[in-house]
């Protein structure tokens, strides 16, 4: 049964819910994705973003919950087991109390210990294993929809360090297929984001977060309807590269693998700076500049142009609020990184903030 045979079997109020609206035919001397089906934007995209948020709902609880939780669980549950196994044998041999087999005994007989994980060691094991979980989908989506991004971009006639192409041509429309999918389903991230934001322990970025993710939201929807999906595609894929590495570190300091932590937050730092704070500035020089130069027709909403001076530059000064954001969580990260360089460890300042009870058990 073809797609296109279920999509008429279905009744047409769900149709947009499941598919990509208002296809078009391509254009005539299309400069990227010559193969593809082409789309027009508008509303009912809206209702594609909705199936999206649902399904990346239950992916997230699913792979949560039955992939990530239980070998978060297994491993630490097993590293308490040897250290307290350890702990015990030191404290036999402390005492007197080994063996002539080597194994740890009491002064009334031959028998191990019997060891009790204690209510505090247990809510530790279980907040590291709800937070390992946490990162593990963080990295697995961004993972996913970096490669998929970059799919997009490397078949785009862009360049992230000479991104004149953004505004060639403008506007860009109709869409290609991978391009409207990209677009939508990283608006429906950031949506679930934000909705799933004070579902977690309360991070001491809290306010930050939200202010991003909002942000955000309204550049894609913005660029998405003014047609300068270009620039939206190669921002989405700078930001998404870096946010693979941040959960992976934190995957490794939950799990108590230290070192691997400190590497791949070493890592992650060179990678942010590159790409937010060299290869963004970038894009927002030539958003500034090149944008107004290269750009020649006005408001024309009937033909799909939107540029106008006052919508350009309310695009250009949200870039740059974001970058402003970044800047912010950069001077975080680089206390983070004297943390490492002095021997203390890497341990997020962005991280939620611990719980009343564990504050006072200290």
């Amino acid at each position: 049964m073809s797609s296109h045979y279920v999509l008429q079997w279905l009744p047409s109020y769900i149709v947009p819910f499941v598919s990509l609206s208002y296809p078009t035919p391509p254009p005539v001397n299309p400069d990227s994705f010559h193969h593809s089906a082409y789309y027009k934007t508008g509303v009912l995209d809206g209702c594609f973003i909705i199936t999206c948020i649902a399904v990346m709902a239950i992916l997230r609880d699913v792979v949560r919950i039955f992939v990530l939780e239980p070998f978060a669980r297994w491993k630490l549950t097993r590293t308490w087991e040897r250290s307290n196994s350890n702990h015990l044998q030191q404290n036999g041999q402390k005492n007197g109390l080994i063996n002539g087999n080597g194994h740890v005994g009491h002064a009334n007989g031959d028998h191990k210990p019997k060891s009790v994980m204690s209510a505090r060691d247990a809510r530790k094991i279980h907040r590291s294993v709800l937070r390992f979980a946490e990162q593990g989908w963080s990295a697995i989506y961004y993972t996913l929809q970096w490669l998929f991004g970059f799919y997009v971009h490397r078949n785009l006639p862009t360049q992230a360090l000479n991104p004149t192409e953004l505004w060639s041509n403008y506007p860009h429309i109709p869409l290609a297929g991978p391009l409207k999918f990209y677009y939508l389903t990283q608006t429906a991230f950031y949506l679930h984001q934000i909705l799933i934001l004070n579902a977690e322990a309360r991070r001491k970025d809290h306010v930050q977060m939200m202010t991003h993710h909002v942000l955000t939201i309204f550049l894609m929807v913005m660029s998405y309807f003014c047609n300068f999906t270009r620039i939206g595609c190669l921002i989405m894929v700078l930001m998404d590269w870096n946010d693979i590495f941040l959960p992976i570190a934190k995957m490794f300091r939950y799990i108590g693998l230290y070192t691997l932590c400190d590497i791949t937050f070493t890592w992650f730092l060179i990678s942010w700076f590159v790409a937010r704070h060299v290869l963004f500035v970038i894009v927002i020089k030539s958003a500034w500049f090149d944008g107004p130069r290269l750009i020649s027709v006005g408001w024309v909403p009937e033909l799909g142009h939107y540029y106008s001076e006052r919508t350009y530059d309310t695009f250009v000064y949200l870039l740059v609020a974001l970058q402003i954001i970044q800047i912010v969580w950069f001077w975080m990260i680089c206390r983070i990184a004297w943390r490492v360089i002095s021997g203390q460890g890497a341990s997020d300042d962005r991280s939620d903030d611990e719980s009343e009870e564990e504050k006072k058990s200290r």
